[in-house]
């Protein structure tokens, strides 16, 4: 068994978008690097040593290959300042989980005792380095200061000017080249990623435990004990399943913790390593704030959804209770309504048997492909009943529409003209398209185009 959880943890873990860390001292130009990549300002950039303090994250992609980069705080390997430490192991959880770091240094500044501590942290972890000099903001012939860096014993150094953009395409084609492989096993395809997320102790970690019959996951009443994202492989007569048991996610105010900080960041990974996600909801607090905000995370990140309520031994029942209950929580999670709802007691095992064909049944719904001709009769019918809406004399045409992708199924509408094509409409359609499809256990993009725009 534990042989065939770490095999799963590694196939798991290749199913994930690559992920690149960049990696450095403070003030050498991290996060201008970071914004210039992604082509959003999302690091603060100030010219001030450990202002990026806690890792920042957001997907990039380049010539087709999408990763996941991490901008992180500065390394001071010595530093017994208590923020500067706290900066140096986020680095190191940032390390730890990359699949490629960019180790960017100062040109200017040429090499550092600290540049030589760092090299040797990273030369330990065996990972894929790119050396990249950063403020060699002049074109033409490489400085003479770039040789210096040679000593580093990390390969050739790359100049570059993250302020004036000068080089970067040379790294980003670096990084395409150690990004690992693309993983299209079939055999891993029939493999159901399931993610379990929730608030700290709603549970998540005695459900894995129940599923594996052992103690795979350390179980204990005090609230965030599941730090990392753990995998366990799981194989019925129903299906194979990988399950990723998340530390709970914590609200911002009670996240102080930098290890806190580096799980938060662990369980979106494994949100978006999934096909479906369970979100899991303690029957004796009801659905909370922050549960709202953890569903969010799964609804917006396009997985399954199916909703859980652990602990439902510990409640009083009476007629009705169970739909009640079921009807308060669709108030609450009201963007998720198409997510079924459990009521299972992890400790006891009551209904967990279950979950496995709903697993499979909202996998499936999120990767259903519809055919063109089925949708627009579907769409058409819709339009019969309820006509498209007017405005000043201009009435909404749907010319037609079409699948464009699944996981999650979303389809692209042309109409005649982008601006009459009001939400409530939209969700008439999406409504209509549920009806006549299923769609259980996931969300549906639609996405309106004018015809002149289908080139």
């Amino acid at each position: 068994m534990e042989l065939d959880q770490r095999r799963s943890a590694k196939r798991g873990a290749n199913m994930a978008k690559p992920i690149v860390a960049i990696i450095g001292r403070p003030n050498v130009g991290k996060s201008t690097f970071f914004n210039y990549i992604i082509g959003k300002r999302i690091s603060i950039v100030e010219d001030k040593p450990g202002v990026t303090r806690d890792r920042v994250y957001a997907d990039a992609s380049w010539r087709d290959r999408s990763f996941t980069l991490i901008d992180t705080g500065g390394i001071e390997p010595e530093s017994e300042d208590i923020i500067l430490s706290q900066m140096r192991n986020q680095a190191n959880m940032a390390m730890d989980i990359a699949d490629v770091i960019i180790f960017l240094t100062d040109i200017k500044q040429g090499v550092t005792a600290d540049d030589k501590e760092i090299s040797i942290m990273l030369k330990k972890s065996k990972k894929p380095i790119i050396l990249v000099c950063n403020k060699s903001d002049n074109v033409g012939e490489p400085p003479a200061e770039l040789y210096e860096f040679y000593n580093l014993g990390l390969g050739d150094p790359m100049p570059i000017s993250s302020t004036n953009a000068l080089g970067l395409g040379d790294v980003l084609d670096a990084i395409y080249e150690k990004l690992p492989a693309k993983n299209e096993n079939e055999e891993e395809n029939e493999i159901i990623n399931v993610a379990i997320i929730g608030k700290p102790n709603v549970g998540k970690s005695s459900l894995v435990n129940k599923i594996l019959g052992e103690n795979r996951v350390i179980v204990s009443n005090v609230a965030g004990t599941t730090r990392d994202a753990i995998d366990s492989y799981f194989e019925n007569n129903i299906g194979k399943y990988n399950f990723i048991d998340t530390a709970g996610i914590r609200r911002k105010s009670k996240v102080t913790e930098s290890i806190e900080k580096f799980s938060i960041m662990r369980t979106l990974f494994a949100v978006e390593r999934a096909d479906v996600c369970l979100l899991m909801i303690d029957a004796t607090e009801g659905v909370t704030e922050q549960d709202t905000k953890i569903a969010g995370e799964a609804h917006e990140a396009g997985k399954g959804i199916i909703i859980v309520i652990n602990k439902w031994d510990e409640v009083d029942k009476t007629t009705g209770t169970l739909e009640k209950y079921k009807k308060e929580v669709y108030e609450k999670l009201a963007y998720i309504t198409y997510a079924p709802i459990l009521f299972i007691s992890a400790k006891t095992g009551q209904r967990v048997d279950k979950l496995f064909e709903m697993i499979n049944n909202v996998a499936n719904q999120n990767s259903l492909r519809v055919s063109t001709a089925m949708l627009n009769q579907v769409i058409n019918e819709a339009i019969a009943v309820v006509q498209p809406p007017t405005d000043k004399g201009r009435r909404l045409k749907i010319l037609y529409a079409t699948q464009a992708s699944t996981k999650p199924p979303t389809f692209v509408i042309f109409v005649n003209k982008k601006e009459l094509f009001h939400f409530s409409y939209e969700r008439y359609l999406v409504n209509q398209i549920r009806a006549n499809f299923g769609l259980e256990g996931t969300p549906v993009r639609v996405i309106c185009r004018e015809k002149e725009e289908e080139k």
